[in-house]
This record gives structure tokens, sequence and C-alpha cells, in this order.
């Protein structure tokens, strides 16, 4: 299954770039060919389960190749895989097919764990100092 792959390779880029911390959101672009965001973001899900990213939200942006027709000049984005070889409108064969494929790991949300607070040392008074 081909969200599978993807999924855990988002999850383990998150991982990474996490170093440690607790991640709590992924933003990740995906273009080209038609992906279910449900699928893709239950796997993402199970990917994550156990890591440093379990439970975070996922935000994807999905960005679909366009096709354009040259015989009934049909211009839309692909919205299923039959789309990439043949026009929705006309059956034509004669299409171009534009965008990319890329999926990238736009950013990611950790949690900041705050360092604790200084707190300043108490002044030692030496009762057998001149200042008592």
């Amino acid at each position: 299954m081909h969200e599978t792959g993807l999924s855990q390779a988002i999850v383990d880029a998150a991982v990474r770039r996490a170093a440690g911390r607790r991640v709590t959101g992924l933003r990740v672009r995906i273009g080209g060919h038609p992906v279910d965001p449900g699928v893709v973001t239950q796997g993402i899900q199970l990917a994550a389960a156990g890591t440093v990213a379990a439970d975070a939200a996922v935000d994807l942006v999905l960005e679909p190749m366009t096709v354009a027709c040259h015989d009934c000049g049909r211009r839309g984005p692909v919205d299923d895989h039959l789309a990439m070889v043949a026009c929705p409108q006309c059956g034509g064969v004669d299409i171009e097919v534009t965008g990319t494929d890329d999926v990238v790991l736009e950013s990611i949300t950790v949690d900041v764990v705050e360092p604790p607070a200084l707190v300043p040392a108490a002044a030692s008074h030496d009762p057998g100092s001149a200042d008592a």
C-alpha cells in the first residue's frame, strides 16, 4: 500500500527533526497522484504510535496534478488515477499532466520544555561574621 510507506517516511522525518522533543503537530504537503487524506492521516497516526510523534495533529495540504486535454480543451485537477491517462470529459488520450509528486514535511510543532527557573541562592548568613 503506497500510503503506508509514505506515512512511515513522514513520521521518520518528523522524529529526526524533533530530536527527542514531543511532536504535537505536523504539516505535510502532498502533490501529485490522488491520495485519500483519511487514509494518509490514519497511516501517520499508526506509524507514530510509540514515538515522540504519537498523538500529533496532522495537517495535510493536497496539491493534485492538473490535466489538460488537447482534444476538447478541458483543464482541471487530477481527481482519480484514470484522469492521468485519459480526459475525464471526452476520453481523449492526447493529454498533458502537470504538477509535482513531491511530498514535503513542511513543519512540525514540538513541545518546548522550558528550562527550570533560576532561583537566586539564599544569601549565606554566618552568625559568626561581622555582619551579625
